[in-house]
C-alpha cells in the first residue's frame, strides 16, 4: 500500500502501536544519554509523523537547559502532520516549522531548509524504494551543516520485525552490512552504530540506530 494512504487510513493503529511498545519512553530514554545535544541546534526531523521522536528530544533539552534554535519538520501524511502540529501546540514548543513534503522530492521545501546541525529520520526510511535509499540519504546529507550528523533509526531485518512491522506496515527492512554500504555510498564518511538503553531494550529488536558525520 502506498505510504501517504496507509497512514492516512491507520493513523489511530500508528498511535496505539507506538504507545504499547513504549515508543515516546524509549526515546526519551536514548535521549538522555545521547552526548549529542547542546544550545542553539538547528534540527530536522525527516519523516516526522506525530512528534516521536522530536518531542522526546526536545524535552531533554529542556531537561538539560538547553534551548534549540530551530527545529524543521516535515513528513508526506496530513494526518499525521496533524497529530504532531498539535502536540507541539499543546506543550508550548517555540521555533518549529512543519510542512508536508516526500523525501524522495524535497524540491518544495524552503531555501532555508538547510545548513542542520542534526537530522533525525526514525521509521521512515523503510518507504523509500531500495533503489532509492542512497539518492534519499545523499540529498539529506546536502542538508547538514559541516560537522552536522544524521541519526537514522531504521528497521532490522529479522523475524520478529518480519512479524511486527514488514507484514503489518509494508515496510523494507535492512541489515547492518546494507545501511553501511547505502551510507558510505551517500558520501558519510564516518557510521557509528548505536543502542536504545537496556531499560528499552526490545526496541533494540527492531531499529538499528546509526549516528553518520556528514564529514
Amino acid at each position: 500500500m502506498d505510504p501517504k494512504a496507509l497512514y492516512t487510513k491507520r493513523v489511530d493503529a500508528y498511535v496505539s502501536f507506538n504507545s504499547l511498545f513504549g515508543a515516546y519512553q524509549a526515546y526519551l530514554s536514548f535521549f538522555r544519554s545521547y552526548a549529542g545535544l547542546r544550545s542553539g541546534l538547528r534540527i530536522l526531523d525527516a519523516g516526522c509523523g506525530t512528534g516521536i521522536p522530536t518531542l522526546p528530544l526536545v524535552r531533554v533539552l529542556a531537561e538539560r537547559g538547553l534551548e534549540h534554535q530551530r527545529i524543521d519538520a516535515f513528513d508526506l501524511t496530513p494526518a499525521m502532520l496533524a497529530r504532531f502540529r498539535d502536540s507541539v501546540t499543546k506543550a508550548g514548543i517555540a521555533n518549529v516549522r512543519v510542512q508536508e513534503a516526500d523525501v524522495l522530492d524535497l524540491s518544495g521545501l524552503p531555501a532555508d531548509w538547510a545548513d542542520y546541525d542534526l537530522i533525525i529520520s526514525a521509521a521512515m526510511l523503510e518507504y523509500v524504494p531500495r533503489s532509492q535509499l542512497v539518492d534519499v540519504l545523499a540529498s539529506l546529507r546536502a542538508r547538514l551543516a559541516a560537522g552536522g550528523k544524521l541519526l537514522l533509526f531504521i528497521t532490522r531485518r529479522n523475524w520478529i520485525t518480519a512479524v511486527l512491522i514488514e507484514k503489518p506496515w509494508s515496510a523494507n527492512r535492512y541489515t547492518r552490512p546494507e545501511l553501511t554500504d547505502a551510507l558510505e555510498g551517500a558520501g558519510y564518511p564516518h557510521l557509528s552504530f548505536r543502542k536504545f538503553p537496556r531499560s528499552f531494550f526490545w526496541h533494540n529488536f527492531w531499529a538499528h540506530v546509526v549516528e553518520a558525520d556528514r564529514g
